[in-house]
């Protein structure tokens, strides 16, 4: 069987980073257009302004990842699915619950599959940590996350609009994490949001959550988007043992009581192309909601804080 061919909506600064030279070296795919309002080609493939172009110029694409802002993806995946196409979501997904849930109904009504990208959980060190703490337990949790908007987001002012998420954008990688190796259910308790004067969205939050487990364990969160001194992402954990777990990196790296025990380079969109693989293979669809309800809930809870003013 040849590779799928993949067309990718939305040639940002995320797609042109990952996406594409992800798929040109992947054993399962292979770039066959995009779709840019820009005019961005990769390569020799066509471009084309819009998905409906596309769709109508080469109907035997039957896969296609969305990269948009998550602010208009909504549209375009229903799009994508009314043409009959499988389809791989960036992060974040939807700006409302609402609208996420949407898609994963009319996607198994339409009967295709629907696959929803957390990137930072495709990591061995995230692995390890889950099963560490299905065993042991988890007395605390703490996540720092801390990057530049300046370099991540140059100039992208749709990251500061009403549905952009802030600095939540980097920050739900980490929640998309945490989700995913706690071994019970956690929910916002209170949060504190600091939103530059002149923005429509968060630099800086600081979460504390909460859980129905009888040792009520110490867990809490921190995201900035102001650090300019280079990437902070870590998860430190301790468990009931008492053994700290250090997830740095992005979750690239495990340290147990200090000493590193798995130590590996990014290739978080390399795993999320073979898991779509598999999902394609098998016929189903993986969507998880988890990180963007603590969102949602951050925004919910969160105590509005003004700052000085952001500018490029």
């Amino acid at each position: 069987m040849g590779k799928h061919k993949i067309a990718v909506i939305g040639v940002g600064k995320i797609a042109i980073d990952q996406h594409l030279p992800v798929i040109d070296k992947s054993r399962d795919f292979t770039v066959a257009a995009t779709v840019s309002t820009r005019g961005i080609a990769h390569g020799d493939r066509p471009v084309f302004k819009t998905a409906a172009e596309l769709y109508k110029a080469l109907p035997k694409v039957e896969i296609v990842a969305i990269c948009t802002p998550p602010g208009v993806r909504h549209g375009f995946v229903r799009e994508a699915l009314d043409a009959g196409k499988h389809v791989l979501m960036e992060k974040p997904p939807t700006p409302t619950i609402s609208e996420l849930d949407d898609l994963v109904s009319y996607a198994r009504k339409k009967k295709r599959i629907l696959f929803q990208t957390w990137h930072s959980r495709y990591n061995e060190a995230v692995d390890a940590a889950r099963k560490i703490l299905r065993k042991d337990g988890l007395k605390s949790a703490r996540i720092d996350w801390r990057e530049s908007v300046r370099k991540w987001h140059p100039g992208q002012d749709w990251v500061w609009e009403p549905g952009g998420f802030g600095v939540f954008d980097p920050g739900i990688n980490a929640l998309s994490i945490f989700t995913k190796i706690v071994p019970f259910p956690v929910f916002v308790d209170r949060a504190s949001l600091k939103f530059p004067a002149n923005r429509q969205s968060p630099v800086d939050a600081e979460i504390v959550f909460k859980s129905a487990q009888p040792h009520q364990p110490q867990l809490s969160a921190g995201f900035n988007w102001l650090e300019e001194s280079g990437e902070i992402w870590t998860i430190t954990l301790e468990t009931m043992r008492g053994d700290e777990l250090k997830l740095e990196k992005g979750g690239t790296v495990l340290r147990v009581n200090g000493n590193v025990t798995i130590e590996n380079p990014s290739e978080e969109y390399e795993q999320i192309y073979a898991h779509f693989a598999k999902l394609l293979k098998k016929g189903k669809s993986d969507v998880s909601d988890a990180p963007l309800r603590l969102v949602a809930d951050a925004f919910l809870l969160g105590a509005r804080e003004n700052v000085e003013e952001f500018h490029w």
